[in-house]
This record gives structure tokens, sequence and C-alpha cells, in this order.
């Protein structure tokens, strides 16, 4: 049994990105798939797609690197955790890398980068920061 489903996905990317694989597989889940489609609208990753069938369905996550194979995705970081949760209020988003990266965060209105939360004046769980 896994503890932190999210950590495990985030580590699965970060390894997968320093190891230049073109892809990643991770066990399914809802919000899972929702956060790597969060992180495939910001550009950090290529595409998502779910594959399999019942107990058997993968979250398939496509690397994204620059022109000269870098990773885009140079830091990858769990911030909530089982043992700790953090949440903040909307106008309390954290700014990562001073807007060079984002912050994820579960709202009420779905997993939203920083800057919409912010926008859209919802608070939540951070889940992450990416930059």
């Amino acid at each position: 049994m896994m503890t932190d489903p999210i950590a495990d996905l985030l580590t699965r990317i970060r390894n997968a990105a320093q190891a230049r694989k073109e892809r990643v597989d991770a066990p399914y889940s809802k919000m899972k798939e929702a956060l790597a489609a969060v992180l495939r609208d910001e550009g950090y990753i290529k595409d998502v797609a779910v594959v399999g069938e019942g107990a058997a369905r993968q979250v398939r996550v496509g690397l994204a690197y620059d022109a000269a194979r870098r990773p885009v995705i140079t830091g990858i970081k769990r911030v909530s955790r089982p043992g700790l949760r953090i949440y903040v209020g909307a106008k309390d988003a954290p700014r990562v890398r001073r807007g060079l990266g984002v912050s994820i965060l579960s709202t009420p209105q779905g997993i939203l980068v920083d800057r919409e939360a912010r926008r859209r004046n919802v608070g939540g769980e951070i889940l992450c920061t990416v930059w």
C-alpha cells in the first residue's frame, strides 16, 4: 500500500525526466490524471493519457524536452503531504521562483495553478510546486 500516491507520481516524473525517458506510467487515479492535465496545460509535459482497463489502468505521461534535449521540468517538489497538509487562502498562494514556476492547488473548483486560483478567488491545499 502506498501512503502518498501524488508524491509517487511526482517522483516518477522527476526520475524519468532526469533519465531522458520519452514517457512514464503510474497507477491511475482521478487526482493523478487531473494533476497531469494541469502540468500538460502549463507546458511542463507533452501529453497525458489513460491506458488499460479496470484495475489495471495507468496514467501515461509524455515528457517534454527543449531543443537541447534538456527536461522542461527543472524541479518538482511535493509541498502538502499526508503528515502535514498545507492550506492557503486565495491571496496567499505562493509564487514559485518569482513567477517562473507554478504552485498547483487542490481547490473546491478542481486542480488549479496558483494564478488561476487567485483569479477565481479560491484557496485550497498546495499539492506541489513545479519550475
